[in-house]
């Protein structure tokens, strides 16, 4: 993602001008280094209060409505996405169909208001991320109009990205563009990040703020939670390390999907066992993932054009409330105002549906493919049926494939596992499929578009260091305690 905030237009108390390091550009910029309280005047929590409060309510606390549990963003998407109707599927390919020309015209007649700043980024890509953007825009085509091969036009594959997943896209990501601000630039992430920073250093070795991405994937999507630290990367918050982390290891499905997933496979009278178990896997995965390569190996330098913005340190003394309380009122203190917010989140919006939006098609669309009309992951599967037989899974040759296709999509082990008639095995691989977090239909294109370092085989290298961490643990969970 794309982020238009100036490093030197809002500092703290503590800012000060420093030369550049030997990893940043040979200029001077003022850098942010949030480890000055600020003074609690009433002005200042307000200003960190109600933006924050507003922020938080629509991202993290959930809702039931009806049978369905929800948070206040996705209430809003589902409400433009009932508005819209049947009339989505055509917008994206519109949209599609225009990322595509504004890159064309960009690139070949490189009109002045695209010679530098977020046009110049969004548009002037390279032939690489073009040919993505035309083969999106392609695929969308095709499967609206139904013409061309079966393989791209049907309802599991094309079908799937253009009918189920564009739709979903478009109005949840068009919220969670213009509200997010309110949860990540008035000071709430220093204050949780204040407050929990001991724990997650030492357990996780990453920064305290980090935890509000773990919880916005949790209540809300994956792909805000990844939204979120790709913003905080690019506005020099996380260096290259900890983004690509928490990118590949807090970015949890949400609350609702797994309700969707137990309920598809016919587990959901033990939701709460399958959700805890999720919960200690992805934990116990998230400790050790990170200390192996290819996470291992990344750098702790930030992101060039801005540097490193923030140095979370705790406090030494008096009360940690009071020191996170400043801490976030130092930032909101220079959060920006309505009219960079706006065009930031305008930016935003063009940056996910222009430039997101297709690479999401195109990656999504070929990898069904081959999970639907080639053997490509049963042969690559093969592998996993001893480990299946040695964990005692039932069905152990059926279930192979669904340990690894979620690759492709999250919601295609489901789609393989829920026929098998061991509950318990139903149980271990929709577990397993919710832990693995790198689905190329989704997280998987987000995280290759965006600026975090991160390579498509070190993607499919998490992906297997997860399930190979994950699956005995749901397995010893599923025997000792559920099954």
């Amino acid at each position: 993602m794309s982020s238009s905030i100036d490093p030197t237009a809002a500092t703290t108390p503590s800012s000060v001008d420093q030369p550049p390091r030997s990893d940043q550009p040979k200029t001077t910029q003022k850098t942010i280094i949030a480890t000055a309280p600020a003074p609690l005047s009433k002005r200042g929590l307000i200003k960190f209060l109600v933006p924050s409060i507003i922020g938080v309510s629509f991202f993290l606390v959930p809702f039931s409505v009806g049978d369905t549990i929800n948070i206040g963003m996705g209430l809003m998407a589902d409400w433009l996405k009932a508005s819209l109707g049947d009339s989505l599927p055509a917008i994206a390919v519109v949209v599609l169909c225009l990322s595509v020309l504004l890159t064309a015209f960009v690139k070949v007649a490189k009109p002045n208001w695209a010679r530098q700043g977020a046009a110049h980024e969004l548009f002037d890509v390279s032939a690489v991320w073009f040919g993505m953007r035309a083969l999106g825009a392609m695929f969308a085509l095709m499967t609206y109009f139904q013409w061309g091969p079966t393989a791209v036009t049907a309802a599991f594959t094309g079908g799937v990205m253009l009918n189920d997943l564009a739709p979903v896209l478009l109005t949840f990501f068009f919220f969670a563009a213009i509200l997010l601000p309110l949860l990540v630039d008035f000071g709430f992430m220093e204050f949780i990040g204040s407050l929990v920073c001991r724990p997650f250093r030492a357990i996780f070795n990453l920064p305290g703020r980090s935890a509000i991405d773990a919880t916005a994937s949790w209540m809300g999507s994956g792909t805000v939670g990844v939204l979120i630290t790709t913003q905080q990367y690019e506005q020099g918050f996380y260096n290259q390390r900890e983004a690509a982390v928490i990118a590949t290891n807090f970015s949890v499905v949400s609350i609702a999907f797994a309700l969707l997933i137990t309920s598809f496979m016919n587990i959901n009278h033990l939701f709460v066992p399958f959700y805890l178990t999720v919960i200690v896997a992805g934990l116990i995965a998230a400790v050790i993932v990170p200390r192996l390569p290819p996470l291992s190996r990344k750098s702790n330098s930030y992101h060039e054009p801005v540097g490193c913005q923030i140095s979370e340190k705790n406090q030494t003394d008096g009360s940690e409330l009071r020191f996170a309380l400043s801490m976030a009122v130092a930032r909101a203190e220079f959060a920006p105002g309505p009219l960079k917010l706006a065009k930031t989140a305008g930016i935003n919006v063009a940056d996910i549906f222009l430039g997101l939006l297709p690479v999401v098609i195109a990656i999504g669309t070929v990898a069904l493919m081959l999970a639907e009309f080639t053997p490509v992951f049963t042969w690559l599967s093969y592998p996993m049926i001893p480990l299946l037989e040695l964990l005692q899974i039932p069905h152990a040759a059926e279930a192979a494939p669904a340990t690894l296709v979620g690759f492709a999509d999250m919601f295609l082990p489901a789609v393989l596992a829920k026929d098998i008639d061991s509950e318990l095995t139903r149980f271990v691989i929709a577990c397993l499929s919710l832990t693995q977090l790198i689905y190329m239909s989704e997280i998987g294109a987000l995280l290759l578009k965006s600026k975090i370092p991160l390579k498509l085989w070190e993607l499919v290298a998490i992906f297997l260091l997860r399930t190979l961490i994950t699956l005995p643990i749901i397995a010893f969970i599923a025997h000792m305690f559920v099954f």
